[in-house]
């Protein structure tokens, strides 16, 4: 009886800082994991369902992302092309051909990459301008919620929501105004 109180005592203290840890979790906990990232490299698998469209869309490649503000996604299926950003500027690369956006000029353009780079870079004021945000689950598997809040970026996209563990994305989820949707799972390639 002694020996079984004992253990139970021990365990409750072993499992003392997960608890307080799971229990101190919240935004600024994940924005402050994030924002310790400083570069990372990731597969991504992308779903787009189109309304128009008979069956689901299905894309591959591999993402680059260096802090703050750089961030790429290369797609190498069905066939190749980029996409860049890097500060203000977005880079299209396709069939040869190159365009260059100012994403000031693109508010809607702006607001979606500012939810990803925002996410990756741990910047709550930068996702807050944009979108009221939330967070639930743990550490260990935590899923944000991003409602936009201006009435243009509303007619564009209902809802995203980004799932990840601890300091890494695996999910990232477009539920758009039209009904339209894509779901992009990430999988970690390196260890920052």
């Amino acid at each position: 009886m002694m020996k079984t109180a004992i253990f139970l005592i021990l365990a409750a203290l072993a499992m003392a800082p997960e608890l307080t840890r799971a229990s101190e979790w919240n935004l600024d906990s994940l924005m402050h994991a994030l924002a310790a990232v400083r570069s990372d490299h990731a597969r991504f698998t992308e779903i787009k369902s189109i309304a128009m469209l008979d069956k689901p869309v299905e894309s591959s490649g591999e993402l680059y992302y260096v802090a703050p503000s750089h961030l790429e996604k290369r797609t190498l299926k069905p066939r190749p092309e980029s996409l860049t950003v890097d500060k203000d500027s977005l880079i299209m690369e396709r069939n040869g051909q190159m365009h260059r956006l100012q994403l000031q000029k693109y508010p809607e353009i702006a607001a979606f990459i500012d939810s990803i780079r925002g996410t990756l870079s741990g910047d709550r004021d930068a996702l807050e301008k944009n979108y009221r945000a939330s967070l639930t689950g743990t550490p260990d598997q935590w899923m944000l919620i991003l409602l936009p809040v201006e009435p243009k970026m509303q007619k564009v996209a209902r809802q995203i929501r980004i799932k990840g563990e601890r300091d890494a994305l695996s999910s990232i989820e477009i539920l758009q105004a039209d009904g339209d949707s894509s779901v992009m799972t990430i999988e970690r390639l390196t260890k920052p």
